[in-house]
């Protein structure tokens, strides 16, 4: 069977936690899209850690993790990420690398810096690791496989055949030195060196898992609302994030997937340009960013401050309805603790009209938030497990939420560690 663990919203939902919760009853952890763009923090048994490109199954030694093909992999960034681990104390974890996932390139991340230099006050607040590029090169049959770091003759015509184009690109609109294709080459080849004994046929494997009845959990990297399709486009990532793209993203058959688990805030977050209807600002936002989560409001890849606002049903009924959620994790409800109320989005006023529904880009640039007020429970309720234990106020505000978003709240996450989670049903 396989289960997955999605954004609901635009990332940084507590997605690690969820993951790492579930992953302790899978066997294959499977991460299927996205890149080093993005991070899950995750607090176990070993400490505090920031994962980026390796799945959040790796701090159990009975997971078998895989980077799918829909990955953007980044070598350097996913032997680091191995690194930390080890420093950690944390075991080595088993890992397989699709042979057909695709490599971020030193140029992606060079395009992707040389763009936003470029595009000024109208740049769209990327991370700067690759990751529009490498996706714009994938689909344009541009893109590099692992699989072709063993074929030295056809990945040095690859090369000459790419850097012919980029060349042109950097020297005359961003006016940057040009690439040496020999220097990539030999870069590739200390990459090949580092991955090799992780390449596996992970189509086949997962396959089989299923076929002898394992648990497979498949996990996305930031949230609807960042999907190029779907979310607040053109701010968005450049690839898919929804529990859909997990049947591409590793090949499982759309059939496989029997439940959805979308991830939420009791509040919204956000890192990276675009509209946030219901967000916050001056000290209101900084007091919430303080409060919100083990180390604040800050973006586990970019450290960037997030942008904070109150719980929007709006973008979250509709993230869980394309996200297909079958069930809710609520999580960080222990950070609203120490208010007097609530404000919770519950429509839109866009030109003079109120509307439920999430509109598309154009309309939501126009949209100003309308609020319903809740009390708070003003203590503390960081660490319980037991849900019947929460204030009365909280359990309500879980009811409300519940009922706005048309999905049913299954787990409501109280702090985060990695037990600190109380299951509502």
């Amino acid at each position: 069977m396989v289960k997955a663990i999605v954004g609901a919203n635009w990332g940084d939902e507590g997605k690690g936690k969820i993951t790492d919760m579930f992953a302790e009853k899978s066997d294959v952890v499977v991460r299927f899209q996205g890149g080093a763009n993005a991070g899950h923090t995750i607090i176990c048994d070993y400490g505090k850690f920031a994962l980026h490109l390796l799945p959040s199954g790796v701090f159990y030694p009975h997971i078998t993790n895989v980077i799918g093909n829909g990955v953007a992999l980044d070598v350097p960034r996913f032997m680091a990420e191995l690194q930390h681990l080890r420093d950690g104390g944390v075991p080595a974890p088993h890992i397989l690398i699709s042979e057909r996932t695709q490599l971020l390139m030193p140029y992606h991340v060079l395009q992707d810096q040389y763009e936003e230099e470029r595009l000024g006050g109208h740049a769209f607040g990327s991370t700067k690791s690759g990751i529009a590029p490498f996706y714009s090169d994938k689909y344009a049959k541009n893109g590099i496989q692992v699989c072709e770091l063993f074929e030295e003759k056809r990945l040095m015509e690859r090369l000459e055949q790419i850097c012919a184009v980029k060349n042109v690109l950097f020297e005359h609109l961003y006016h940057k030195p040009k690439l040496n294709v020999k220097e990539l080459f030999d870069q590739l080849m200390d990459y090949r060196e580092q991955i090799a004994p992780f390449v596996s046929n992970t189509l086949v494997f997962v396959k089989d898992a299923l076929r002898e009845g394992k648990e497979v959990l498949l996990e996305a990297q930031l949230g609807a609302m960042k999907d190029p399709d779907f979310g607040i486009y053109p701010f968005t990532t450049s690839s898919h994030t929804l529990a859909g793209f997990g049947c591409m993203g590793v090949g499982v058959a759309p059939s496989d997937i029997k439940q959805v688990i979308a991830v939420t805030k009791a509040y919204s977050s956000a890192v990276g340009a675009g509209d946030f209807v219901s967000e916050l600002f001056g000290d209101e936002a900084e007091e919430l960013r303080h409060r919100g989560g083990d180390a604040g409001e800050y973006g586990a890849t970019t450290g960037r401050p997030r942008r904070v606002g109150w719980f929007d049903t709006v973008a979250t009924r509709y993230g869980c309805m394309v996200q297909g959620a079958t069930e809710v994790a609520l999580t960080a409800i222990d950070v609203l603790g120490y208010l007097d109320e609530i404000k919770v989005c519950t429509g839109y006023e866009i030109d003079g009209k109120i509307v439920t529904d999430f509109p598309v880009t154009p309309l939501l640039d126009r949209a100003k938030p309308v609020y319903t007020t809740l009390p708070g429970w003003k203590c503390d309720i960081r660490g319980e497990t037991d849900y019947h234990k929460l204030p009365k106020q909280a359990q309500d505000y879980v009811d409300f939420l519940e009922e706005q978003i048309k999905t049913p709240i299954s787990l409501v996450s109280t702090g985060p560690k990695r037990h600190e989670i109380s299951r509502r049903r």
